[in-house]
């Protein structure tokens, strides 16, 4: 799951929140600078990808995108599975998605002072593009994969991954609806 879900599983406490955003963005186990309840944002965070990267459903949709993309299939998943969030949003959320993403936004910007510096730019990026309610439609999820594959310089077009995508949809779906049970179950 990407940042999105990781968002909905802060269960709307600031501190979670800015920690499970922070998290990919930290090395290391060293957070000495950061206030407790941030630190158990950045452990949230690596417990919701522990349990997603553990679970059948998301191991059974990345073999989905083996040919071509396996180097990248786990990102793909978590990416496309903020779609299906998004998507559908309000079967998890009693939040309308616009409403959250904007708390979400506002919380993240107030708190710049605890952002290392790599997510204080992938922010102004995630703001600028709308991303959590871009990740709805298959055009935001497109874009997000353009931009993400110049990011990371490794000549793959992660966007092209949509036909696959598309191919693979309702079983995706179906995968995803077990994963975010189950993660619902343990996280919400």
């Amino acid at each position: 799951m990407n940042y999105l879900a990781h968002a909905l599983f802060s269960n709307n406490d600031p501190n979670l929140l800015i920690g499970n955003f922070i998290a990919d963005h930290l090395r290391g186990n060293d957070f000495q600078k950061y206030p407790q309840e941030i630190i158990t944002g950045i452990y949230l965070h690596r417990k919701i990808d522990t349990f997603t990267d553990n679970h059948e459903s998301f191991k059974a949709s990345k073999r989905l995108f083996y040919d071509g993309y396996e180097r990248y299939s786990g990102i793909l998943i978590d990416i496309y599975s903020d779609h299906f969030l998004a998507k559908n949003f309000d079967h998890y959320s009693q939040i309308a998605l616009k409403e959250f993403t904007e708390t979400a936004y506002n919380t993240y910007s107030s708190n710049q002072h605890h952002l290392p510096q790599s997510s204080s730019n992938f922010l102004e990026y995630v703001i600028k593009n709308n991303i959590y309610n871009a990740y709805s439609s298959i055009e935001g999820i497109e874009k997000v994969l353009f931009h993400l594959s110049h990011r990371i310089k490794h000549g793959v077009m992660l966007n092209e991954s949509i036909s696959l995508f598309k191919e693979h949809e309702k079983e995706l779906d179906s995968n995803f609806e077990l994963l975010f049970k189950d993660a619902v179950t343990e996280f919400l």
